[in-house]
């Protein structure tokens, strides 16, 4: 069974479904941390709800520097595997090193296609709107350095209807969202060779 610690920043639609499916042993994994910047997310309601360890981490409440905060609870929580559920901060390079494919965060577009700075929730379903595209999708991906840049582990695509906007496409995407990252999830965690 393999640990393992989520971040989240907002509402945690993502980190809720992560929790579902572990429950209901559909991941061989055990949720040990919920790791946030924001005290006051609903990732972090529900994880006082459900009796899940939490740290906020983020500049006011960290005695060491914020990179090597993260380092030392990551270390503490003998993590196998960290999720990205909307966390809204970059990754430290300290913990992209020593966690290397060992990062995943889901992204509401097709990447590399609406990846990088900037293009995050309502922004990334805009752009996609406004470019006349066909298609959109999700795709889950390892953390590197870079935002967005890690290696694709599995993608799913949507239509886009005429009469689609941003908000429609968003919840379209986030059915995909909750469908494909608990997949790679469970794959990693059944030690599936094609992604580890």
């Amino acid at each position: 069974m393999k640990n393992i610690v989520v971040f989240a920043s907002g509402n945690g639609s993502n980190f809720k479904k992560i929790f579902y499916c572990i429950e209901n042993r559909e991941i061989n994994g055990s949720l040990v941390m919920l790791i946030s910047n924001n005290p006051n997310s609903g990732a972090i309601k529900f994880a006082e709800e459900n009796k899940i360890n939490y740290k906020v981490l983020n500049n006011h409440r960290c005695n060491n520097s914020l990179d090597k905060e993260y380092e030392i609870v990551l270390r503490d929580c003998n993590v196998d595997l960290i999720l990205l559920a909307g966390f809204m901060k970059k990754i430290p390079k300290n913990v992209v090193r020593l966690y290397k494919k060992k990062i995943m965060n889901i992204h509401p577009a097709l990447l590399p296609k609406y990846g990088g700075k900037g293009f995050y929730g309502m922004n990334v379903h805009n752009a996609v709107i406004n470019s006349g595209d066909n298609y959109s999708g999700a795709t889950v991906h390892y953390v590197n350095e870079f935002y967005d840049k890690g290696d694709v582990i599995i993608q799913k695509k949507v239509k886009i209807e005429l009469n689609d906007d941003a908000h429609s496409l968003s919840k379209k995407v986030l059915s995909i969202e909750h469908e494909i990252y608990p997949q790679a999830i469970k794959e990693f965690c059944d030690n599936n060779k094609n992604i580890n």
